[in-house]
């Protein structure tokens, strides 16, 4: 008698017929920037054991599709067993109501990994190449240690060609606003030095003047603020395309959060992993930086290169050659760049943390005295290079122009009809009532301010989730200072902050104080 081998059991839905359906489920848990999905193990439509090796799932369901992270749940609490749980970030990015039916199955590793292995072995990618990667990375479809994989290979190497071809890729992923004016103007600050909020000094200045400069930030991701973080101090940051539109249309300027209107999204996934690896290839950022000033419509764009021993760019011939890499992806985009190279020794004004940096920033609106004037001049010259852009004025007029429509109140009154626009917030966010200070270890002069620990002491102390942490900073580079008197002043709102931001700083101050008079 001949015997036949025994049929393997089937999968659901592998014989061909219908797949079993789960209703959907939003889980209140953040695990971002992953989309994670909950399946009981108890599961009575598809066998929970069967999707534990591999761990990442494909959901579908009304035609949307989402690849995640999958966790097998015992409690029946967080998801039942004829239910798929999302966490918050993968139940919006699949776009479907509570309760709708989805169904489940294997996902296949991207096919653009390939190209990633060739990287890591040294080869030169071609254009299609890096848009697949590009492609599968702002669709989630990278794990953490993939991104890592990418991110340090192209860390190691990177044509030129390849960096001109990776802006264009992460231009064509996502979102694109376009205007009815051949002059689109912005800012940047390739960052790494805390307080530096001269975009919301400059883009009332701008607007004032009548150009369009429709100002789109991130937020921070291990900084103490963001642009986006502060101004959200005043107003709704949140704002839909549509809604951005019809703000530049009345007021020419705006300042809101670019990853809610899914600008140039891979950047968003890659910032998130390549920010805590410590990893921030030059090639990689001048595609970061163009591509989301592409995608937000800008035709011409003055960026800022601080540099200083611990400042992201820590020697001139470092930010001559990111200068070049920006000039070179700019010319070859369509996108003309203006590039300033500024002094990045020390903080700039007196607030780390988004409220007091909304302070600063509204002080130098209003023409206050005691406003910080290192925050004030250099926001009039970058202001000045932006209005130079302007075919009506004479060349050189711009910082003329930017200091008139600041000192005569026209900047501060663009300024409020932006607010007013994007949503007036009617909070009043106060300063962490956990408070300390840093004195002094002796007599002297201020020599030195290590910008990398003052940002590190203030995320600690809970910027910029909490919005009234931060930095009171008493004393800058220059000033004389007693034995015992303060340095700064530590603001938290949460006891276990406060107490790791204080370690940190009676630790190592961040002040280098030399010999001198007091």
């Amino acid at each position: 008698m001949k015997l036949s081998a025994p049929r393997p059991e089937l999968a659901p839905g592998e014989d061909g017929g219908p797949k079993p359906t789960l209703r959907l489920r939003r889980v209140a848990i953040d695990t971002y920037p992953e989309n994670t999905a909950l399946l009981a193990r108890d599961c009575t439509e598809y066998r929970a054991a069967e999707f534990q090796a591999l761990r990442k799932i494909e959901v579908s369901g009304g035609g949307n599709h989402l690849l995640a992270e999958l966790i097998i749940a015992d409690d029946s609490s967080l998801v039942g067993p004829d239910e798929l749980g999302l966490g918050e970030q993968a139940f919006r990015r699949l776009g479907l109501e509570e309760g709708a039916e989805v169904t489940i199955a294997h996902a296949k590793p991207p096919e653009s990994l390939d190209a990633v292995r060739r990287k890591i072995a040294g080869h030169t990618l071609s254009a299609g190449e890096l848009k697949a990667i590009i492609s599968d990375i702002a669709a989630y479809r990278y794990s953490p240690m993939e991104l890592a994989a990418y991110l340090v290979a192209t860390a190691r190497f990177m044509t030129t060609q390849e960096m001109v071809d990776v802006t264009r890729a992460m231009v064509s992923v996502g979102n694109q606003l376009s205007w009815d004016s051949e002059l689109v103007v912005d800012k940047h600050c390739v960052g790494g030095v805390p307080g530096n909020r001269t975009s919301m000094i400059i883009v009332p200045i701008v607007a004032a003047h009548g150009l369009h400069i429709p100002k789109t930030s991130s937020r921070a991701i291990t900084s103490p603020s963001g642009t986006a973080d502060t101004m959200e101090v005043l107003a709704d940051v949140d704002l839909s395309i549509g809604e951005i539109r019809e703000i530049i249309e009345h007021e020419k300027g705006c300042l809101v959060w670019g990853g809610h209107v899914n600008l140039s999204p891979a950047d968003d996934v890659l910032i998130s992993v390549e920010r805590p690896l410590g990893v921030d290839p030059p090639e990689q950022m001048v595609a970061s930086i163009l591509s989301k000033k592409i995608v937000a419509g800008s035709t011409h764009l003055v960026v800022d290169i601080p540099v200083g021993p611990t400042a992201k760019v820590r020697t001139r011939r470092e930010a001559v050659r990111l200068r070049k890499m920006l000039e070179y992806v700019g010319e070859q985009s369509g996108l003309e760049i203006d590039v300033v190279i500024t002094d990045g020794a020390q903080p700039v004004g007196r607030g780390v943390g988004p409220v007091l940096e909304a302070r600063d920033v509204m002080a130098v609106l209003r023409n206050e005295p005691d406003a910080p004037a290192d925050l004030r001049e250099r926001a009039l010259l970058l202001a000045g290079r932006v209005l130079d852009l302007d075919p009506d004025l004479r060349g050189g007029a711009g910082h003329a122009r930017a200091r008139e429509l600041l000192t005569s109140g026209e900047a501060l009154a663009a300024m409020e009809r932006i607010i007013d626009r994007q949503g007036r917030n009617e909070t009043t966010h106060a300063l962490g009532e956990l408070v300390h200070e840093l004195p002094a270890s002796a007599n002297g002069v201020v020599a030195a301010i290590d910008c990398w620990r003052i940002a590190r002491i203030a995320r600690l102390a809970g910027a910029p989730m909490d919005k009234g942490a931060g930095l009171d900073l008493l004393k800058k580079v220059g000033d004389p200072v007693k034995a015992g008197e303060p340095l700064y002043r530590i603001h938290s709102c949460v006891r276990s902050s406060f107490g790791f931001a204080c370690d940190m700083a009676d630790e190592e101050s961040g002040y280098a104080i030399s010999p001198g008079s007091a």
